[in-house]
Order: C-alpha cells, then sequence, then structure tokens
C-alpha cells in the first residue's frame, strides 16, 4: 500500500514537472520566441548578416520604399529617395536602431507564435507596411540639406501626430552600400538620426521655453520694457546680444532675439521655474513614436545655487542645454493646437500577403503641455517673429509661425547650429516643423530657407 502511495506521489510530481516545464516553454516561445527567430544565424531571414525576409514598406502615397524580391532586399529605383528616407526606413543590419526595419523586424517579417515564420516560407517575404511619410517631400529636404555638413528636417501634422518628413543627414544610398563609411570622415555619424536621436545646444529657440514660463509666472511681461546696450552683465561673463537694441518691448524682443532681454527674463525667472517649464514641455523627455521608437532624452544642468551669468546663458539657449530636434518640433506643435501634443506615428499600417489589414496597436493619446491661453499667446507671438523680423514674404501663403536659433559652438561662426522650428497656423495644412543644420551659420538665413522650401512641396507640390 506505501508503496503504491509513494508511486502515486511520484508520479503526480512528474506530471506537475512536466506541466510546469510545459507552461514555462509556452510562456518563453510567446515572450521570447520573435528575437530567438530574429538571429543573423537563420537562413530562412538572413542572408550574409542582412535582413532579406521583410515585407514591402510603402509611404502615404502608395510608392514603394522597400521591398523583398527572390530572397533580396530592393529599395526604390530612385536613388534620391532611397537616401532621403535612408534614415526613417533604417538598415537591414539594425546599426540604426530608430529605423522601422529594425523596430519592427519581427511584424514585417511576420512572425508569430503560432506559425513562427510559416508565411516567410510560403510567400517569400512577411507583412506589408505603410508609413505616414510622404516620400516626394523628404526628396525636397534631402536636396535641401545637401549643401550643409549635417543636419535634419522634420514635419507633423499636429493634429493627427502622422509624421510626414523625417530626414537626417548625412545619409547614403543602401543599394550602393560605400565600401569606405567607417573611414570617411563624410560619413561620420551617418547611422544616427538626428532628428530623433541628435541632441543640440538650442540657441535662441530656447526662448520659445522661456516665454512660456514668463508667460506663466510674471503677470505683466508683455508690457513691460526692457533696455538692450548690446549687451547683459549678470556678473561673470557678459551676456553679447545680436545688436544694440535700446528701448524695447518683450514681444520686440523675441523677434529680434535679443539676448540682453532674454538673460534678464531667465535671471528673474530663476533657475527651478525654467527647469520646471521645460520639464512640463517634454523637453528633457523622450517622445515615443508609434509606440516603440524612441527619441533622444533632453538635457539640462540648471541647479537653484547657480550663479546669474550662467542662468542667463542657458536663458538664451546656450550654456549646457542639449535638446532633441523632434522634442522642440512636439512643443511648437503643441503651441498651435491649444497647447495639446498629439502622440506621434510613423506607421500607419500593417498587412499580410493576403492584404488583410492588421492591429497596429498604438495608443493614441493627447497630452496638455501647457494652457491654451499660454499657447495663444506664444502662436501671437511666433506670428510677429515672421510678420516683423523673418519677412511673410519669404514664406508666401503659409501663414507661418516661427522661432529662429543659432547656437554658438567653440566661438566659431562657422561652427555654427542653425535652427527654424515653426508651424502653419491653417486648418486646412496643420503643420509643425523643424530644421537644424550644423555648421549653418544663421537660423534664419540658413534653416528658414529650406523650412519654406520643404512646406512649400508640401502644400503645393503634385
Amino acid at each position: 500500500m506505501k508503496m503504491i502511495t509513494r508511486r502515486g506521489l511520484f508520479l503526480l510530481i512528474l506530471i506537475i514537472g512536466f506541466l510546469g516545464g510545459l507552461g514555462f516553454l509556452t510562456y518563453s516561445v510567446v515572450t521570447q520566441g520573435s528575437s530567438w527567430a530574429m538571429q543573423p544565424y537563420n537562413a530562412s531571414l538572413y542572408r550574409n548578416g542582412e535582413l532579406v525576409a521583410e515585407g514591402t514598406i510603402k509611404d502615404s502615397d502608395g510608392v514603394v520604399l522597400a521591398e523583398t524580391v527572390d530572397g533580396k532586399r530592393l529599395y526604390n529605383d530612385s536613388e534620391v529617395t532611397r537616401r532621403s528616407t535612408f534614415h526613417a526606413l533604417g538598415d537591414t543590419m539594425g546599426f540604426i536602431s530608430t529605423g522601422v526595419q529594425s523596430v519592427y523586424e519581427s511584424r514585417l517579417v511576420g512572425y508569430s507564435p503560432l506559425n513562427g515564420i510559416y508565411s516567410i516560407t510560403r510567400n517569400g517575404s512577411g507583412n506589408d507596411m505603410s508609413l505616414t511619410l510622404k516620400s516626394r517631400v523628404c526628396e525636397v529636404a534631402y536636396k535641401a540639406l545637401t549643401d550643409y555638413k549635417a543636419g535634419c528636417v522634420g514635419v507633423v501634422n499636429y493634429k493627427t501626430g502622422d509624421i510626414v518628413c523625417m530626414v537626417s543627414t548625412p545619409t547614403y544610398d543602401p543599394a550602393n552600400k560605400p565600401s569606405d563609411i567607417d573611414t570617411n570622415e563624410n560619413y561620420e555619424g551617418v547611422y544616427i538620426n538626428r532628428l530623433l536621436t541628435g541632441l543640440y545646444t538650442p540657441g535662441s529657440t530656447f526662448k520659445i521655453a522661456v516665454t512660456a514660463c514668463a508667460l506663466e509666472n510674471i503677470p505683466d511681461i508683455r508690457s513691460r520694457t526692457f533696455n538692450c546696450e548690446g549687451e547683459y552683465d549678470a556678473g561673470g561673463t557678459p551676456i553679447e546680444c545680436n545688436a544694440h537694441h535700446g528701448e524695447i518691448t518683450f514681444d520686440e524682443a523675441l523677434a529680434k532675439s535679443c539676448n540682453s532681454v532674454f538673460a534678464q527674463v531667465a535671471i528673474e525667472l530663476g533657475p527651478e521655474k525654467i527647469m520646471e517649464t521645460a520639464a512640463q514641455l517634454g523637453l528633457t523627455s523622450q517622445v515615443v513614436i508609434s509606440g516603440d521608437i524612441l527619441s533622444s532624452t533632453g538635457k539640462m544642468f540648471l541647479e537653484p545655487s547657480d550663479p546669474n551669468d550662467y542662468v542667463g546663458w542657458t536663458g538664451i539657449g546656450q550654456g549646457d542645454t542639449l535638446l532633441s530636434p523632434v522634442a522642440m518640433m512636439r512643443v511648437v506643435g503643441a503651441i498651435a493646437n491649444d497647447g495639446k501634443a498629439v502622440s506621434y506615428n510613423l506607421v500607419d499600417t500593417f498587412a499580410n500577403k493576403a492584404g488583410k489589414v492588421l492591429d497596429v496597436n498604438v495608443p493614441t493619446r493627447e497630452t496638455q503641455l501647457l494652457s491654451s491661453e499660454t499657447a495663444a499667446q506664444l502662436k501671437e507671438l511666433m506670428r510677429n517673429n515672421v510678420t516683423s523680423q523673418y519677412g511673410d514674404y519669404n514664406y508666401e501663403g503659409l501663414n507661418l509661425c516661427a522661432k529662429s536659433g543659432t547656437a554658438q559652438i567653440d566661438n566659431v561662426t562657422a561652427h555654427n547650429t542653425a535652427w527654424f522650428v515653426g508651424f502653419m497656423d491653417d486648418p486646412e495644412n496643420p503643420y509643425a516643423f523643424v530644421v537644424v543644420v550644423e555648421h549653418g551659420n544663421s537660423g534664419s538665413q540658413t534653416a528658414g530657407p529650406i523650412a519654406n522650401r520643404v512646406l512649400q512641396e508640401l502644400v503645393n507640390g503634385e
């Protein structure tokens, strides 16, 4: 009797162990199966370390950007299209971590815990993807950037969150990868999507954040007058201005980008309020795109004990502040949208080879970055920047609201980083944008015309 009991107990332990192992295996397949399948040694998916089994990727107009044909990954026939959309697509070896071919590789391959890679062996490639990009707009942005060492352009619909332009340079032709890519200085940082993971000194574009902070904390800021003598001495290194403006209002100070005024205002606000506003605007947070693509996190180094001159330099966008272009684009998009930032999308749809649309499963939400009242005032001020300073005639028909920035790097003019950020105040064309040009000299003179070319193509192109 005892022997039977022991045998029954032993059998029960075996059954429990078997079921536990089966459960663990099932859990592992569900949670880790895709990463097991997506390994370079999987000959069904890779050739010479390159993923070749992904489905077709198209832009929002149906233009094929990449596809798999006879076990080979092919790209659009146009070299300009290939180069301009390269960072959005990413490479097939995973060097560009933010590219859709890397982030969504298992979904593009069509892997599922139930069927594995059966769809690949049956169809020769996986699921198809449609992006929100417009390749014709990306082409114009790429051509506009080719005269400069490096930079990026981003354009987003601030109502829907759909990114229609994402271009970063330097780039290369994925159909003809250069043999000297690792040694030629012209390809330095080529695997960085500068729109998403580049971090730059913001220059005077940061005055947007300081203006938001001032509007919410200094009730009479727009009725005050200031005096600019060409520099502001806050102790330590004098903060130089771009001109001797004399008596000037706050509205004029933003339009003329007066460093003297903004250094004074930043010091009056203090480090804690400036840091609080920057965090509220999401400038020191990641921007999430399509639920899975992440930007770099902006960096600010302000402490309550910092001396006034450092606070002043930070207030004009110099100091040690580093921001991602996409985060700044998100802020100006929120200003255009009554203070609300919508979640960003790059992936529009997935579909299998039978044409069945698959659930993208991307959460959509709105985040109130600033009050509607503050957003309305900022919109008015940024519109005034264009009409009174940059020239509305330079942006014909766009009803542009913008802010330029020229970030000084190493005190060498040729090394300046040129910025131009803003939006179209147009219900029919609700687009926010950012342009950053490394070694670009002036924001309004270098980055501004690039923004105009891209937006004109978006609005008036074929």
